[in-house]
């Protein structure tokens, strides 16, 4: 199902009935990543997935696509369903549109979990990586999508998942050049929301890699100290979702279940 938004379509799932949860996927991802979670959660609840802005079968409206723009079109995808109280699941970059809408629509959420994400904003060092990986991109996105994948695991379970991340390549590489760039420039400018973690009322869980290539897990433990955030940690890489699946659906059941 597709909505129009600025121009551009914007692709969605609408699945199960119940309480909604909204289901957001990472960088180079789109909502097929969501497969395996969706068949548990449908039975129990109404499951929206969203293509973000610039990947799988939504498209682009620049050469930036901010967190706020992407959570823009999150809302008109909910709007169009005339759906209000709402959950989030967002891995990576998801968790980035995630927060950016609740702080526009606070009132919207109802939970969210944040898996393998950061509340924080890049540091120096990660926007001069990001410039890097958008001049790497420019020149050969395809071999930049393919090493990018496979450096999401923990290195020893790169054999193990090798169907897997065949699969996640495949689909990485349905995205267009300019949907790259343009979320690595909006995830580059991202705003800070450490501050939501501590001030908003609804339930908050964190799901934590600790061998996770991309987020430092001292970080990821620093900011939701003094929070009432849930914490859930597995011993893997920055895909939880694969690595550890039945753990992860487990944990996304209960806080649900609990919301």
């Amino acid at each position: 199902m597709t909505i129009n938004f600025k121009g551009t379509t914007v692709y969605y799932q609408d699945e199960g009935q119940g309480s909604t949860v909204v289901l957001l996927h990472g960088f180079l991802e789109n909502s097929t990543i969501w497969n395996s979670v969706k068949a548990s959660l449908v039975k129990r609840y109404r499951v929206i997935s969203i293509d973000l802005l610039g990947h799988g079968n939504t498209g682009c409206i620049g050469y930036v696509h901010t967190m706020e723009q992407m959570a823009e079109a999150v809302k008109a995808v909910l709007y169009w369903l005339k759906l209000r109280r709402v959950s989030f699941v967002g891995h990576s970059m998801g968790g980035y549109v995630a927060l950016a809408y609740a702080e526009a629509y606070p009132d919207d959420v109802k939970g969210m979990v944040l898996a393998n994400s950061t509340a924080r904003a890049d540091s120096q060092e990660r926007k001069k990586n990001r410039d890097r990986a958008i001049e790497l991109v420019k020149k050969d996105h395809r071999t930049f999508v393919r090493m990018g994948v496979s450096n999401l695991f923990r290195p020893k379970n790169r054999k193990v998942f090798s169907e897997e991340i065949k699969r996640l390549k495949k689909e990485a590489l349905k995205t267009p050049l300019q949907g790259i760039v343009a979320a690595l420039e909006g995830m580059k400018i991202r705003d800070d929301r450490e501050i939501l973690l501590h001030f908003t009322p609804f339930a908050k869980m964190m799901i934590i890699g600790k061998k996770d290539p991309v987020l430092k897990y001292e970080e990821l433990i620093d900011q939701i100290e003094n929070t009432s955030v849930k914490l859930i940690e597995f011993a893997d890489g920055h895909m939880s979702f694969i690595e550890n699946k039945a753990e992860f659906i487990e944990e996304i059941n209960i806080f649900l279940k609990n919301t």
